[in-house]
């Protein structure tokens, strides 16, 4: 099941399977979905984590759930409704989403990693998409890396289902973040979700939209788009405003 804390304007979601290293059943799917799109109605939330806990991330698809091939057709389509449920969520957000990773992210663990804005992780942790070896594709989280990175290391991630050290994604831009141990990670996430929930939060969400509405632009538009912001930010004194703000400070 999911479980959430809160500490101020920070919001955690903890996959709370850890008896299945935090496997996703039809439950545990639907569960994750709804929490999130009701952050995303809740104005007191300034960032959202995603744990697992015990000693791992998620590993993914909960197999035993599904290995006997006689679940009903309706069932078998709600659930995977409710895990692309998740990464609709994930995006439409208008706060940052971290994944904060320990032991394995693997299979639908790595996806959901690789959904978040961010990714904090134990130097130790291990990511991969492992449906290969099952012989099937890693469907949802294809798509999620040919937006994240360059096309021959997505397509490798994708089709040769290997563990991969947390400090290879790290080098390639994948991490935000390491840490040497647990504690480590909870220092450091602490510390990034504090920053994160310190910003303005209609700053916050502009950049994030504007950020995302970029990705799929031709540069010329999307300059244009940063004028017309920029405009927008200028006529209702919110310039103005910062200008103030950065002048106090400099003041004092």
């Amino acid at each position: 099941m999911i479980r959430q804390d809160r500490d101020g304007g920070i919001a955690t979601l903890t996959i709370d399977r850890p008896e299945r290293r935090n496997a996703f059943d039809a439950e545990t799917t639907a569960a994750l979905a709804t929490a999130l799109e009701d952050l995303a109605r809740d104005g007191e939330v300034r960032a959202v984590a995603l744990r697992g806990a015990g000693a791992a991330f998620s590993t993914g698809r909960d197999l035993t759930a599904i290995e006997q091939g006689d679940e009903p057709r309706a069932e078998i389509l709600q659930r995977h409704d409710d895990w692309v449920r998740i990464f609709h969520a994930l995006h439409r957000l208008r706060v940052p989403s971290v994944a904060v990773v320990q032991g394995y992210a693997v299979a639908g663990g790595f996806t959901l990693a690789m959904g978040c804005d961010f990714v904090l992780a134990e130097r130790g942790a291990r990511f991969g998409a492992l449906e290969m070896r099952n012989g099937f594709p890693a469907s949802v989280c294809t798509p999620v890396l040919a937006r994240l990175i360059g096309p021959r290391l997505g397509l490798e991630l994708a089709l040769f289902g290997e563990l991969v050290p947390a400090e290879r994604l790290y080098a390639a831009g994948l991490i935000n973040r390491l840490a040497d141990d647990s504690e480590a990670l909870d220092r450091i996430a602490g510390d990034f979700l504090g920053h994160l929930a310190g910003l303005d939060p209609d700053a916050v969400a502009l950049t994030r939209e504007t950020f995302r509405a970029a990705e799929n632009m031709p540069i010329d538009n999307a300059l244009d788009m940063g004028k017309h912001l920029n405009q927008l930010v200028a006529a209702s004194g919110w310039f103005a405003e910062g200008a103030r703000r950065g002048l106090d400070k400099s003041r004092r």
